[in-house]
């Protein structure tokens, strides 16, 4: 493998793992969005 191929291969590496990381990152600190109650809507009384 030439040297090109390598600092071409480390870097895509780099970057889909940094990106990765970030949207990860992002779906655990993301706050959960209040869901109403279907059963109290439901309710007729």
């Amino acid at each position: 493998m030439s040297t090109g191929a390598l600092i071409l291969m480390v870097s895509v590496w780099t970057i889909v793992t940094l990106i990765t990381g970030y949207f990860f990152y992002r779906v655990l600190t993301t706050p959960k969005h209040q869901e109403p109650d279907s059963f109290s809507e439901n309710d007729t009384q």
